[in-house]
């Protein structure tokens, strides 16, 4: 209850009303996967090998209990619209033991990708949607950070591209975390629990094309996530 009401006093430092509130739209209705559409290394857009995304006790839930291994397996689960300007939020926890055969960097480690294409645009094999990844990330390392496969960005006034760091603390495995990303007219921020850790503008691919909507996906990178709460707020 106290992350909520810290994402509300959000609204308020960004220009919007509490008021605003009854404007969010629920993305996930807690029984099932409609409204997305899932996309795993090896697999076709729609198809959900393992069911590695699920719903399990009303939340949206990463699992890969149905593999020996993780052998490469990284998916993201694509809203099925595509937006423009938005605020997104959700809340994540990280939840048992990490796949065995998970790379090491990934474990504790989700994200929301900002701006992907039509989960249908990826190659078979490809690992990450070309996107800006708002990074969820759990044990001593720093949570809300920036990835950004196959774009750049413009951070603090210079042009950029990989990994830019946060310097908010990731919070302990099992706790309910709040992510919100803010994505109005070229300019994204990372909110965790109410506070702004991470602000760029000028999001394009690496081709130059600028990025100006698109999908927004959460991933499965081999260390069991849940998720809810997951809603959005249109501001066009």
């Amino acid at each position: 209850m106290k992350t909520r009401i810290l994402t509300l006093l959000a609204a308020v430092l960004l220009g919007g009303t509490a008021l605003a509130e009854e404007n969010w739209i629920s993305l996930f209705n807690g029984k099932n996967l409609d409204g997305w559409i899932p996309k795993v290394v090896g697999a076709k857009a729609g198809e959900n090998p393992g069911n590695i995304f699920r719903v399990q006790d009303g939340l949206l839930t990463v699992s890969y209990d149905a593999f020996d291994k993780f052998e490469g397996r990284f998916g993201h689960l694509h809203t099925a619209k595509a937006y423009k300007n938005y605020r997104f939020r959700c809340e994540y926890r990280f939840i048992g033991e990490q796949s065995p055969g998970g790379p090491g960097w990934a474990f504790a480690n989700n994200g929301i990708m900002l701006h992907c294409p039509h989960p249908s645009k990826m190659e078979i094999d490809q690992s990450f949607p070309n996107s800006a990844e708002f990074q969820l990330l759990g044990v001593k390392r720093t949570t809300g950070s920036l990835f950004t496969p196959g774009c750049k960005v413009t951070y603090e006034g210079k042009d950029m591209g990989k990994a830019i760091k946060s310097k908010l603390p990731a919070l302990p495995l099992g706790e309910w975390v709040v992510a919100e990303a803010v994505v109005k007219d070229g300019k994204i921020q990372h909110w965790i629990n109410g506070q702004l850790v991470m602000e760029y503008t000028n999001p394009r691919y690496d081709d130059g094309t600028p990025m100006v909507e698109g999908h927004i996906s959460l991933q499965a990178e081999s260390h069991p996530t849940q998720f809810r709460y997951i809603e959005i707020l249109i501001l066009d």
